[in-house]
């Protein structure tokens, strides 16, 4: 087709060509352009989400199992079935990993950008995530391990936990007193995980301990109840993260692995929490705050409506609550990420209704395809600067304590 004067001119720029092996701050460029864009050096950045592959050490991680026959039976496994170096006695399917779309998304966890020698991958990575994101604080969860609760085997899953665990504060923490973690629990295992509090709750590096939502178990089996009552004596919030799963009962009849996204990783947490509250949790365990973690925010405003209509049709179903669902909702906290922001009015709605003022945190969900940088909080109209300051860390910094996360220096006029 030929070109005629009057139309435009089509200009072509540099394209930033990134692959598996491209620098975390080379990714992060525009994010880092944000910082001083929305001025985030002044304000607290606590990101609560954000993920390591603890794959690329795997080695390690089997090296921590107290268990010397699965020790060395997992390093068999690593050493003569090919491909399973990296996966060996986890639950995860390699060959159903969609996350990164078949490799165009570099930015997914398998990255295996160089580090210096010595420096260990995980430790290095996330530290330039934290200067590139301009955050003070990072909260690192694992990636591969977040699958443990669809393990076929619970004692494998607890040892693979108690594992991860020792290897991750021993190797990854404490080197840099932004990077912090919220601990797995063992949880089908209660003595364990009852261990695990204990063990690691005065841990200035552990801000609290984390389930993996992606489990058919019922919160509310007494079983249960002591792991929770040791996390309120010693003031740990539980947080319940969230994923996929494609193996569901609903999910698997999806065709598509957007639909799958879509969905799982909301209604694992919108059962666990109904199970929750319905059950009284709230009221036995007063004390014990509670993170639900990467299922976004559309879902809440749905089961707020949703809990309280059932529950006004039979109150005596729930005979321990004391108010309305919705109420105890507004108490608990949530994580941004993934914020849905193609519909702003609902949006604003569903902000209001959840009190996010004084119950948002803000996550990235680095380094996910789908990652939310600090600037996204920067752009949602109509918030207030205390409500952008809270959600950005001052609400983090209640819920954990300013033990764990106090103003770094150029935030306290240093």
């Amino acid at each position: 087709m030929s070109t005629t004067a009057d139309q435009p001119r089509v200009t072509r720029h540099p394209v930033q060509q990134l692959d598996f092996s491209s620098d975390t701050r080379e990714i992060l460029r525009n994010a880092t352009r944000d910082i001083e864009t929305f001025g985030l050096r002044d304000r607290l950045i606590v990101d609560i989400d954000s993920h390591h592959e603890e794959i690329l050490e795997w080695d390690e991680v089997l090296g921590n199992l107290d268990d010397e026959v699965l020790r060395d039976y997992g390093r068999g496994i690593a050493e003569s079935v090919s491909g399973a170096r990296e996966f060996a006695l986890t639950a995860d399917m390699p060959g159903l990993r969609f996350q990164e779309v078949g490799g165009r998304i570099p930015h997914a966890p398998e990255r295996r950008e160089p580090v210096p020698e010595g420096e260990g991958q995980s430790y290095t990575v996330t530290e330039r995530a934290i200067d590139a994101l301009g955050i003070d604080y990072q909260v690192v969860f694992p990636q591969t391990m977040l699958g443990i609760g669809m393990h076929p085997s619970p004692r494998i899953a607890t040892a693979l936990i108690m594992a991860y665990n020792k290897w991750f504060t021993e190797k990854v923490l404490g080197r840099d007193p932004r990077i912090k973690t919220m601990l797995g629990l063992p949880i089908t295992d209660p003595d364990a995980a009852i261990e695990t509090i204990r063990l690691y709750h005065d841990h200035p590096g552990v801000l609290g301990f984390l389930i993996t939502s992606q489990r058919f178990f019922s919160v509310h089996e007494n079983a249960y109840m002591p792991v929770y009552a040791e996390l309120e004596k010693h003031g740990m919030p539980l947080g319940f993260h969230a994923g996929p799963n494609w193996g569901d009962s609903w999910t698997k009849t999806m065709n598509r692995f957007t639909a799958v996204h879509a969905m799982s990783f909301v209604t694992c947490n919108m059962t666990h929490l109904s199970n929750w509250l319905f059950n009284g949790l709230p009221e036995r365990f007063p004390g014990l705050d509670v993170i639900w973690i990467e299922s976004g925010l559309a879902w809440i405003p749905f089961l707020m409506q949703r809990l309280d209509h059932e529950y006004l049709l039979r109150v005596s179903d729930a005979p321990l609550l004391e108010k309305f669902p919705s109420e105890y909702m507004r108490e608990m906290y949530y994580t941004t990420q993934p914020l849905e922001v193609s519909h702003p009015q609902a949006l604003r709605q569903t902000l209001d209704m959840m009190n996010a003022e004084q119950t948002l945190l803000y996550s990235s969900d680095w380094p996910h395809w789908d990652f939310d940088p600090p600037a996204r909080i920067m752009t949602i109209d109509g918030l207030s600067e205390t409500a952008r300051d809270n959600i950005l860390g001052r609400n983090a910094q209640r819920l954990f304590g300013t033990d764990k996360l106090p103003d770094p220096a150029h935030h306290a006029g240093a």
